[in-house]
């Protein structure tokens, strides 16, 4: 076998796991599959910021598919609550994927990571 058919495998291998990891946090959470996969696919993938982010949204839509079918079964959501935010979401996307197109990739890099050090101190002490 040859020494690149071995490394491609091993990075298949890694890249199923990250996903793995992002679907596990994001059903035991209930959210956090972003936080794991953007700086997955930015270090260890070597994407740049906006590529990180999108392939991030193609891997969090069956992720948080399958977390909501498992939810809804369970009787587990508030549907008035739930329906409204996501319209909320839907505008709060569509605003934030047409602004990523226009913000340079370190300015954005600062930006995400100002908002998981702001998460990780308000789940800590608040």
């Amino acid at each position: 076998m040859h020494k690149y058919t071995i490394v491609a495998k091993n990075k298949n291998m890694l890249d199923i796991f990250i996903g793995a990891f992002a679907g596990f946090i994001s059903g035991f959470f209930g959210a956090g599959g972003g936080l794991i996969l953007v700086p997955a696919f930015t270090y260890i993938n070597k994407l740049n910021e906006k590529e990180s982010r999108a392939t991030s949204i193609l891997c969090i839509l069956p992720l948080v598919t399958i977390s909501f079918l498992i939810y809804m079964n369970y009787k587990n959501l508030d549907w008035k609550i739930g329906i409204k935010s996501a319209i909320g979401g839907i505008i709060g996307a569509i605003i934030g994927s047409c602004l990523l197109k226009k913000i340079n990739n370190q300015i954005l890099n600062g930006m995400f990571s100002i908002f998981l050090i702001y998460a990780a101190i308000r789940m800590v002490f608040f």
